[in-house]
């Protein structure tokens, strides 16, 4: 069974945790963001903000997590399976933040290819900071946008999902996969 990759993806506070939950309580498999995992852990071991410390080590860990969900998505026994967040996430944050980064960031991109993807806008009503989210509602912006150019680099046409209620969203997210 060739299973599809699908990615919900978007700036920080756009609402794709509670697609995501959605999407599971419909029934779907689900991948979780690994960003917050990691946080955590370092958090954990008193680096309060990994990606900020050391940026590269952050981005190769999220690398290795991604592709890991990937690989895990192939082996799953179902037609369609939803990750919060792809490969290409991780090289857009990078740009965001003017970091260097390996030639493999790009490459793997284009090895583990998903079968469509999901773009979540920046939604100021919605829009909250948290312990793992610091960046404010205009970083939020602009990382969208990096977002978006990173998907387009690598080859895919994100589809834009509209404001509404977690129910609507979920609804245009299935009605644009048959």
């Amino acid at each position: 069974m060739n299973t599809r990759k699908i990615v919900i993806t978007g700036g920080p506070g756009t609402g794709k945790t509670s697609v995501i939950e959605a999407l599971e309580k419909h029934g779907y498999f689900c991948f979780h963001e690994v960003s917050r995992e990691i946080i955590r852990e370092s958090q954990k071991k008193g680096i309060d903000q990994l990606f900020l410390k050391d940026p590269l080590l952050f981005s190769e860990l999220l690398l290795e997590g991604r592709i890991k969900q990937f690989k895990e998505a192939h082996e799953k026994k179902t037609n369609m399976v939803f990750l919060d967040r792809g490969v290409p996430d991780v090289v857009a944050y990078m740009n965001y933040f003017g970091n260097e980064y390996p030639p493999v960031f790009n490459r793997v991109c284009k090895e583990y290819v998903y079968d469509r993807v999901f773009i979540l806008p920046p939604w100021k009503q919605i829009y909250t900071e948290d312990n793992e989210r610091y960046e404010s509602y205009e970083q939020a912006v602009e990382i969208h946008d990096e977002l978006a150019r990173s998907y387009a680099f690598h080859g895919y046409e994100a589809i834009e999902v509209p404001e509404g209620t977690i129910a609507e969203r979920t609804l245009f997210i299935l009605n644009h996969l048959e």
